[in-house]
């Protein structure tokens, strides 16, 4: 796969900090603020997974248990690192990243994966925002990317731990929306991705505790994302942390205001995959 280049320019929102996306002190700042919020989930992550036990059933990922899911975002973190680190201008190897996702016996997994998390978070705060080097969805910079798309890895996979509890917290609601941005934008907006409905139906969001509003649109050959929530077949309106974890098929839609056709949910829920 190869990267694909140009500026993801977000809307002047809270995903965007209030910054001006036009300085470098902005760009600091919001690279920052990821970065932090990466520590803050990996941390919490390891936490609850020492307290849920390798063994334990992962209910939002069906088949998985808790070491299924640090095997994971172990490798993920130092894939991750590798890219930035070295700065590299094509994706890893295949060898490179079976290496990377080789992970250890149950009795140093744990340990392992926070040995990667901390890499990972070290990397990036000596990279700054930025640094070039290979990515696979637009950004400013590579590092920049790779800020971004970690944190939304390690907070819904720390979500996915958490589930193994019984317990859930809560992303702050800039970090909610930005990551709503990046899978609408990014993702869902990629010519490969696999969500599809024929006839073409559209799924707006909006969030009510802080700016976002988003419409994603599947048809028959392609799906995008674009800002603004205007006519759609369906209209969720929720907090933007449930929001988040709807849009990742982390929760239901029960207890959110949903107008229109329901349905098109089902349809989001059995094709929208991120691979």
């Amino acid at each position: 796969m190869q990267p694909r280049r140009g500026l993801n320019r977000c809307s002047r929102a809270a995903y965007d900090l209030g910054v001006d996306l036009d300085t470098a002190a902005g760009a600091r700042e919001r690279f920052d603020a990821r970065v932090d919020a990466l520590a803050a989930q990996g941390a919490r992550l390891a936490t609850v997974a020492s307290e849920a036990g390798l063994e334990a059933a992962v209910p939002t990922c069906p088949g998985w248990t808790v070491r299924d899911v640090l095997a994971h975002v172990g490798g993920v973190h130092r894939w991750a690192a590798a890219h930035v680190a070295g700065a590299r201008s094509e994706p890893l190897s295949s060898e490179e990243r079976r290496a990377a996702f080789h992970a250890p016996p149950d009795g140093s997994l744990l340990d392992w994966y926070a040995a990667g998390h901390t890499a990972l978070v070290a990397v990036l705060r000596d990279a700054g925002p930025e640094r070039p080097c290979w990515s696979f969805l637009p950004g400013p910079t590579g590092s920049a990317f790779w800020a971004r798309r970690q944190v939304h890895e390690t907070a819904i996979h720390r979500a996915d731990v958490e589930s193994a509890t019984g317990t859930r917290t809560s992303i702050d609601g800039w970090l909610a929306a930005d990551g709503i941005d990046e899978l609408v934008r990014g993702f869902f907006s990629r010519p490969q991705s696999r969500l599809r409905a024929d006839p073409a139906v559209t799924l707006a969001i909006r969030c009510v505790d802080v700016p976002g509003e988003w419409t994603v649109r599947a048809g028959p050959d392609a799906s995008s994302g674009s800002l603004g929530a205007s006519a759609a077949d369906c209209i969720v309106t929720a907090l933007a942390n449930d929001c988040y974890e709807l849009l990742w098929n982390r929760r239901d839609a029960a207890g959110l205001a949903v107008d229109g056709d329901a349905t098109v949910l089902d349809t989001w829920r059995s094709l929208a995959r991120v691979d």
